[in-house]
Order: structure tokens, then C-alpha cells, then sequence
């Protein structure tokens, strides 16, 4: 077959493309179809600089890696497949912004622009120390197994109430529009016992008290296997005179990002690991220290706290012993 060379401007544009993905995936009919684009994808100003940005996960086709999120033409986000929301700061105020989102799969390949979504932000109020009044009268109920749905009676606000943020006992889960009084919370875990609360937030930033709380009890059984950490492994080394215990693990498999993880020292929690940011990818690590005599024996596990706001179950217990010669040994 005869090549037909590209145009100057088509060529330049093939180029650009190339080089703003920062990958040279396989083409399209190489190794299956793309991602398709993500649908669902919502907006809603969060403060005067500040835009919370939401869509549903892309299920069919390859595998999705991550979800990149852009304002205009501007690449402004990306996080893990499993994170379908984003809150895009350090915006302008009283400016309105173009959002979307597109997914790329495990192979490198990025799928179409999910259609465009428009959001204003509001424009900063002066002094404004006034924070809204708590949300009242909540009330909740489950909607199968793994969603509620919550609703609440309006806030006010000298300014106006921008946005609702949606709270599992400490953990920020969801939020929506000041508009709205009503939302479907999803991706929790069957016949586990859940505590919401609800804050409203205006323009400046400032955070009402939280509302009553609801409690809700979704149906059928988990036993929580399926959110412990996989393939836990430890070991001890030592250093400078003291030991350490060595953890490595991958994340459970959830609908959203683990960003923290409680970790257990003979039948005791020891410490908390929290990632400031996005954490890594596939397998994690972390090491701990327990002391500087050797021949201790030590038993440890992990666990996960979800994106619903409770914890996971515990990864398999592992025994570490620190040697003498600076080594360790585990089973």
C-alpha cells in the first residue's frame, strides 16, 4: 500500500497530539479499542477557587488505568481508575470554566474527551466570617446494597450556600451544589453500619457545624476479605543500632482511593500511614521502627481505611523476628 504523506498542518497536528499524551501507545487496531469516554461528568463550584468535578467509571472495554481531567485545553488532574471526582483549585474567582475528562487504559492509550461541563466560580466576598447554619433534618435510607440515599433541609447564609459536603464518621466522601438537598452516596460495603453528616460550605470557604447525624445499616453480608490488603509480605533489617520492620502489600481493590492504612503490632495498632497525596501505584511500602534488641519476636498485619470512610478487613499476619546480625527473618 502507498503511503499518502500528511498535509503540513496535519502532520504538525499529529505531532502535537503525540506529544501532549507523553506516550506512544499502541494504535487503535494494534492490541483492541480505547477507553471509551466517561459519561456523567458533572461541575459544581466548590469556592471562589475551587471546582468540584465528578463522572461515572468507564466499565466497558479495556482496562482503565487512570482518568485525566482538563480545564479548556489545560491538563489540571489525574488520579487512579479507581477516583471518579476531583476538586481543581487555585482557580480565578467570578470566572467561568470549561471541564473534561477522558480515561486511559493500562496499555498507555487515552479514549475520546468526555462531552464539555461548565462551572462559574463565585466571586470573593470581602470579610465574610459568617458561616452557613447547620444543615437540618436529615434523613437517609439504604438503596441496595452498596448506596443511600440522604436528603437534608437547606442551609443558610448571609452570602449564599455554595456547596454540600457528604461525611462518613471523619472522612470527606461526596459533595454537590448548594442547589441541591438530596444525593445517592455509593460505592459502600454490604451489611455494614454506616454514620453520615452533612456541612454546608459558601463562597469564602467557611464550614457550617455538621448536621444531625443519619444511620444507616446497608443489607447483606461482607466479611471483609475482599477490602483487606493482598500479598502482605514483612521482614526487619537493621540500621544505625536500631531495627525496622519492612511492609510491602497491594491496595484493596475499592471504587475510589485508599489514601490510609492502620498497621497492627501484636494484637495492638502500632501506627497509621496516611498518603499526603495520590499514592502509588500497585505495590506499596513502608517501614517502622520497634526497638534495638535483636531476637524479638513480632507479629504485624495491615489494614485499609475505604473511600466510604470505614475499615477494611486485615491482611494476612505475619511474623518477624529481628536477628542479631542486623538481619531479619519472617514467616
Amino acid at each position: 500500500m502507498r503511503r499518502v504523506p500528511l498535509p503540513p498542518v496535519l502532520a504538525l497536528g499529529a505531532l502535537l497530539l503525540l506529544v501532549s499524551c507523553g506516550w506512544g501507545g499502541a494504535a487503535e487496531g494494534e492490541s483492541g479499542r480505547m477507553p471509551g469516554a466517561p459519561t456523567g461528568v458533572t461541575a459544581a463550584a466548590g469556592s471562589a477557587t475551587s471546582v468540584h468535578v465528578m463522572w461515572n467509571a468507564v466499565s466497558s472495554g479495556p482496562g482503565v488505568r487512570a482518568y485525566e481531567v482538563y480545564r479548556g485545553t489545560t491538563k489540571v488532574g489525574e488520579v487512579p481508575a479507581s477516583q471518579h471526582m476531583v476538586d481543581v483549585t487555585r482557580l480565578r474567582p467570578s470566572t467561568m470554566y470549561v471541564f473534561t475528562v477522558r480515561a486511559r487504559d493500562t496499555d498507555g492509550r487515552v479514549g475520546p474527551n468526555s462531552r464539555e461541563v461548565r462551572a462559574r466560580t463565585p466571586a470573593v466576598v470581602a470579610a465574610d466570617r459568617s458561616a452557613p447554619t447547620r444543615p437540618r433534618e436529615p434523613t437517609g435510607r439504604a438503596v441496595g446494597s452498596r448506596a443511600v440515599q440522604l436528603s437534608w433541609t437547606a442551609s443558610t447564609d448571609d452570602r449564599g450556600v455554595l456547596s454540600y459536603e457528604i461525611h462518613q464518621g471523619a472522612t470527606k466522601i461526596h459533595s454537590v451544589g448548594g442547589g441541591q438537598t438530596a444525593t445517592v452516596v455509593t460505592g459502600l460495603r454490604p451489611g455494614h453500619r454506616y454514620t453520615f453528616t452533612v456541612r454546608a460550605r459558601d463562597a469564602a470557604d467557611n464550614l457550617s457545624p455538621a448536621s444531625a447525624p443519619v444511620r444507616l445499616t446497608t443489607p447483606g453480608t461482607d466479611d471483609g476479605r475482599d477490602t483487606a490488603p493482598t500479598g502482605f509480605r514483612a521482614a526487619a533489617h537493621r540500621a544505625d543500632g536500631a531495627y525496622y520492620i519492612d511492609l510491602s502489600w497491594q491496595p484493596p481493590r475499592t471504587e475510589g482511593v485508599v489514601t490510609e492504612y492502620q498497621i497492627r503490632l501484636d494484637g495492638a495498632p502500632a501506627t497509621s500511614l496516611v498518603w499526603g497525596g495520590i499514592p502509588p501505584r500497585g505495590r506499596a511500602d513502608y517501614s517502622f521502627y520497634v526497638g534495638r534488641a535483636a531476637g524479638e519476636v513480632h507479629r504485624v498485619r495491615i489494614r485499609a481505611r475505604l473511600p466510604d470512610g470505614t475499615w477494611g478487613g486485615f491482611s494476612a499476619e505475619r511474623t518477624v523476628t529481628t536477628g542479631a546480625d542486623g538481619a531479619g527473618t519472617s514467616r
